[in-house]
């Protein structure tokens, strides 16, 4: 099976976790995140410090230091997904530099459904899984009275979120939709149909 490169691009909540795991798990390739490969690279020595001197001060890293990062973690994968990378235009510029994607996806969805799906979720404080009080909610009670909001949950902060996305990351979608690489999958379906465009648009642009 092809180990492709994928880029999947979405707002909070649209759904980029799900997919990204089914992509990474189907092809076979590795799921990067931004996120995760920091916490995995913290000590690594760039020119501008390590991710874990910014971490530790609670500053954001800056883009020079993810790049670095999200480069080493391509450098060692034989096909990936990037979930949350890039943030921005000049994160999207640097990786066209460095690699050529085979898919560059985009999850649509509205504004009222991201708040929907954000706002909805409980996490459940012993076991760290994660609810949705609609979608999914637990079959067992003693769970339920469990339950927590995560604080960047809230409808207010899940507002915020989204704003910083669309301020941030959708001149990025923007930019792959001008080259013509970008395609749009419909993110309001359920999670099974929204596998199958996803799956057979990466299919399509392996054997175009």
């Amino acid at each position: 099976m092809a180990t492709p490169r994928i880029m999947l691009l979405g707002a909070p909540g649209a759904g980029k976790g799900t997919q990204s795991a089914n992509l990474a798990d189907h092809y076979g390739i590795d799921h990067i995140t931004t996120g995760d490969a920091l916490r995995a690279n913290k000590d690594m020595e760039t020119e501008y410090g390590t991710p874990r001197e910014f971490m530790e001060a609670g500053e954001l890293v800056p883009d020079p230091v993810v790049n670095e990062i999200v480069e080493a973690a391509i450098d060692e994968a034989d096909g990936f997904v990037l979930d949350g990378y890039p943030r921005n235009r000049s994160q999207a510029e640097y990786l066209e530099s460095i690699t050529d994607l085979d898919a560059v996806l985009y999850l649509e969805v509205s504004d009222e459904e991201l708040i929907h799906r954000i706002a909805g979720r409980r996490l459940d404080p012993e076991t760290n899984d994660v609810y949705h009080v609609e979608y999914n909610p637990p079959e067992d009670p003693a769970v339920e009275d469990r339950l927590v909001q995560r604080d960047d949950d809230t409808e207010e902060m899940a507002q915020e979120r989204i704003g910083v996305f669309k301020e941030s990351t959708l001149p990025v979608v923007e930019h792959f939709d001008a080259t013509g690489d970008l395609v749009r999958i419909d993110g309001e379906q359920s999670p099974a149909a929204v596998w199958s465009d996803v799956r057979a648009a990466v299919d399509a642009a392996i054997d175009a």
